[in-house]
């Protein structure tokens, strides 16, 4: 029985070094990946609340009588989006172009030569101990020559354009707003993960309740998913990590 473990403690361990990834697909087989259940966003264990440099609160004052109230920005209520649970569309659209191109050429010569025909007389002792086939006027003599040329090209286009519902997971002290959207789809037994979080401005919340991808500070945008031909389209996991172990 202990010789059986030994030889199947390989196998075993190919199996486990990717961890849970292995045991998921396995349990997915034959069947499309499914669906997340819907969470509080606060509650993942990814999730960081922002904490941001803020200015010092600032006191309204005081208008007995007065049906205008100094510390906000509009006479009637604003349906739009403005506190923690609160659901915005994000609109996302990315246009990225980029082309790139370096050419390096580098060339290097070198000659080196080191005598010593006189040195206090002791030069006649060289021939002594290295023998009479070396000169003191030549003894060492090196010459380098070396190349390099480097020629690299990028070229990019990427269009994205999705919206999506998200919620206000948080408020700043200085009024701006933290929101985090997430949708997943299934299609043809492919499941897309789209996220989006970041901070905007409530001014920034156009009166149909959304607000732009490029009005928002520090945007997390992903869009990628899971299923068959996702992992097809990436090597395996034994592939990885002898990339990652190989030095050349």
């Amino acid at each position: 029985m202990s010789r059986t473990i030994r030889r199947a403690a390989p196998l075993l361990a190919l199996l486990l070094l990717p961890g849970c990834g292995v045991m998921t697909e396995l349990s997915n087989t034959g069947r499309a990946p499914p669906l997340s259940p819907i969470t509080n966003p606060t509650t993942a264990r990814n999730y960081h609340p922002v904490n941001m440099p803020m200015p010092p609160d600032a006191v309204a004052a005081a208008s007995p009588g007065s049906l205008w109230q100094s510390n906000t920005t509009t006479f009637f209520k604003d349906q739009r989006a403005s506190r923690v649970g609160d659901i915005l569309t994000v609109l996302v659209t990315i246009n990225d172009n980029a082309s790139l191109k370096d050419d390096t050429t580098a060339a290097r010569t070198g000659t080196n030569s080191l005598g010593i025909p006189n040195f206090f007389g002791l030069e006649s002792l060289i021939p002594k101990f290295l023998g009479k086939a070396v000169s003191p006027s030549s003894l060492v003599s090196a010459t380098g020559a070396g190349s390099s040329t480097g020629t690299g090209q990028i070229q990019r286009n990427e269009t994205v354009t999705l919206s999506l519902a998200g919620e206000i997971t948080q408020t700043l002290p200085d009024g701006n707003l933290v929101v985090a959207a997430r949708q997943e789809m299934e299609v043809n037994s492919e499941l897309r993960v789209l996220q989006v979080s970041g901070i905007i401005r409530p001014e920034d919340i156009t009166s149909d309740n959304t607000v732009a991808s490029d009005q928002m500070a520090e945007a997390r945008i992903g869009y990628g998913g899971t299923g068959t031909i996702a992992n097809m389209q990436q090597p395996r996991v034994g592939q990885q990590v002898v990339d990652d172990l190989m030095p050349w």
